[in-house]
C-alpha cells in the first residue's frame, strides 16, 4: 500500500509542480491544480486510515473440555515447581484450544499408568495388577487454556504421592473426570464455612477461586485451614491476598498443631470452641464444607461411608448442625 501511494503521489506531483494541465473552456489552471492536490490528501489519508485501522479481530475459538468423564485422557506434564518441602505443583498440557472447564465443586481421578509404555516412567499397579486411581482437585481455573495444575503433596508412605513425585517433564499420565462434588451457586447462601487440614485445601481453593471471581456473588466465606507447621500451609501468600482484596467477604484463619512461641493464631486440633469461635452458626443460610484427613473428618462432621457423605457426626453434630447443611469432600 506505502508503495502504491508513493508511486501515485510523485506522478500527481510532478503533473502539478512542473506544468499546469490543459485547462477546459471555462476551467481556470488553478481549478487543475486544487484537484490535483485535492487527489494527493485524499490518498494520503486513506494511507493512513488504513495504517491505524487494526485489522478485524480474529473470532476465538470457543474453548472445549480436554477431558472426558468415562474415559482416562493421556496428559503431559508439562512443568514440576516444587512448593514447599513436601509438595509440588504439576502443570499437564492440554490440547489447544481446550481447558478442564471442570464444573465448580469437581474433582478428576489420575490413573497411576501411562498410555504408552515407557521404561522410565512405568506403570505403578497394585497387588491386582492393576494401577492405582487417586482423586486429585485441580487448583488452575476451569476456563485455564491449554493447562490444567494440581497441587499435590508427597506422603513417604503412600503409594501415589512419591510416584508423582518422582515424573519428569514430558511424561505421561492417565486423567479421567470431571467428576461433580457439591455444585457452587452464586447468592445460594449468606454464609459457607470451610474447614480443611493439609491438602484438603484444594476443593475450598478452587470454590474460594470461582466464588472471588462472580461480580454479583455477595457469599461470605470464612475458611478454618488447620496444618501442622507454618511451613506446611499452602497457597498462603494466595490465600491472604485474595483475602486483603475482599475483606467484606473472605476471612482465613490459620490453626497450627503445634505453633512457636510467635504464633498467635489457634493451636491443636479442630474443636468444638474453634468452630463456635470462627464460623457461622447452624441456619438454613450457612453451608459448611470439610476436607482433610480421615481422621479429621471423622472428628469434626463424623466419618464418611466409601464415596458417600456417611451420617454427620463429630463436633459439627454436637453444635447443632444438621446433615443438608454440611458436606464432606
Amino acid at each position: 500500500m506505502a508503495f502504491v501511494f508513493r508511486r501515485a503521489a510523485a506522478t500527481n506531483f510532478r503533473r502539478y509542480s512542473t506544468a499546469a494541465p490543459p485547462s477546459a473552456p471555462g476551467t481556470s489552471s488553478k481549478t487543475g491544480l486544487y484537484i490535483g492536490v485535492t487527489s494527493v490528501l485524499g490518498l494520503a489519508a486513506a494511507y493512513y486510515y488504513m495504517q491505524d485501522t487494526p485489522a478485524p479481530a480474529t473470532p476465538k475459538v470457543p474453548l472445549t473440555s480436554a477431558l472426558d468423564k468415562d474415559n482416562f485422557v493421556d496428559l503431559k506434564l508439562k512443568k514440576i515447581e516444587p512448593y514447599n518441602h513436601n509438595t509440588a505443583k504439576f502443570t499437564f498440557e492440554l490440547p489447544p484450544n481446550t481447558a478442564s472447564l471442570l464444573p465448580v465443586a469437581a474433582c478428576v481421578v489420575i490413573k497411576t499408568a501411562p498410555g504408552k509404555e515407557d521404561p522410565d516412567h512405568p506403570p505403578l499397579l497394585d497387588a491386582k495388577g492393576k494401577p492405582y486411581v487417586r482423586p486429585y482437585t485441580p487448583i488452575s481455573p476451569s476456563d485455564h487454556p491449554e493447562e490444567i495444575t494440581f497441587l499435590i503433596k508427597k506422603y513417604d508412605t503412600g503409594k501415589v504421592t512419591p510416584y508423582l513425585h518422582a515424573m519428569k517433564p514430558g511424561q505421561t499420565i492417565g486423567i479421567k473426570g470431571p467428576f461433580p462434588k457439591t455444585p457452587y451457586q452464586e447468592n445460594q447462601y449468606e454464609h459457607i464455612g470451610m474447614i480443611a487440614g493439609g491438602s484438603g485445601l484444594t476443593p475450598m481453593y478452587q470454590i474460594i477461586q470461582h466464588a472471588l471471581s462472580l461480580p454479583n456473588d455477595k457469599t461470605k466465606i470464612t475458611f478454618l485451614f488447620s496444618n501442622v507447621s507454618e511451613a506446611d500451609i499452602l497457597m498462603r501468600e494466595t490465600l491472604d491476598a485474595w483475602a486483603q482484596k475482599h475483606p467484606d467477604r473472605l476471612k482465613i484463619v490459620y490453626a497450627l498443631d503445634k505453633g512457636s512461641d510467635k504464633w498467635d493464631g489457634p493451636t491443636g486440633y479442630v474443636t468444638k470452641e474453634m468452630v463456635q469461635k470462627y464460623l457461622p452458626a447452624p441456619s438454613d443460610k450457612v453451608q459448611i464444607l470439610i476436607c482433610g484427613p480421615p481422621g479429621q473428618v471423622k472428628s469434626v462432621a463424623g466419618a464418611k461411608d466409601g464415596m458417600k457423605q456417611g451420617e454427620l457426626g463429630g463436633v459439627l453434630k454436637e453444635l447443632g448442625y444438621t446433615q443438608e447443611q454440611v458436606f464432606k469432600f
